[in-house]
């Protein structure tokens, strides 16, 4: 079981967040977060949004660290990437 997270560098709501995937499955990853506290709201279709202050956290219970064009690539290689969703114009 690998789970890999990227470094806290993307701004939003006042806060710097990284991202926390799986390479293997969801239910892996929703597994992971569950045990790291993470609200199932943080689930954005393929990976988790985390606060910048629960980054060490992650790292800690086993997240391996790698920059966020690798958590792309990972994402795809395991089939797991889904497009982002589109907004509403207007």
């Amino acid at each position: 079981m690998t789970l890999y997270i990227d470094p806290p560098n993307w701004p939003g709501h006042g806060r710097m967040w990284s991202h926390l995937i799986s390479d293997v499955s969801f239910e892996e990853l929703h597994a992971f977060a569950e045990r790291l506290g993470a609200p199932p709201r943080a689930f954005d279709g393929d990976h988790y949004d985390l606060p910048s202050r629960r980054y060490e956290d992650a790292v800690a219970a086993g997240a391996v660290q790698v920059s966020s064009k690798e958590i792309v690539r990972l994402l795809r290689a395991a089939g797991l990437r889904r497009p982002k969703r589109r907004r509403a114009a207007g």
